[in-house]
């Protein structure tokens, strides 16, 4: 998706593709970097983040399926499996919580 958009884009465009890459990218790296957290306050922080990150980058691919840059079929599929990854991370925490009694941040 970002080759695509990179090559077909504006400068504007452009800036948005390299936004998902971003946040895309940075949910990946604090997933990893979870596995060797310090503590399980420590783990679900690092959840958190990849959770915030994936939400920003649902919000980067809307904004360029509505302006007309993301193709419907390509902005569905991602979308779905950002959904998922989101749902995911979002049981991983709330199950780690309530293991260890961490408070919700």
């Amino acid at each position: 998706m970002y080759k695509h958009l990179t090559s077909v884009a504006d400068n504007k465009e452009f800036i948005l593709s390299k936004q998902v890459l971003r946040s895309g990218t940075s949910i990946g790296a604090n997933i990893r970097e979870s596995r060797r957290a310090q503590s399980p306050k420590d783990f679900v922080n690092k959840l958190y983040i990849a959770l915030k990150e994936a939400d920003e980058t649902s919000y980067w691919l809307e904004l360029l399926n509505k302006t007309g840059y993301l193709p419907d079929d390509v902005f569905e599929s991602i979308s779905l499996d950002c959904e998922e990854l989101v749902k995911l991370l979002t049981s991983i925490i709330k199950t780690t919580q309530k293991k260890y009694g961490e408070v919700d941040e």
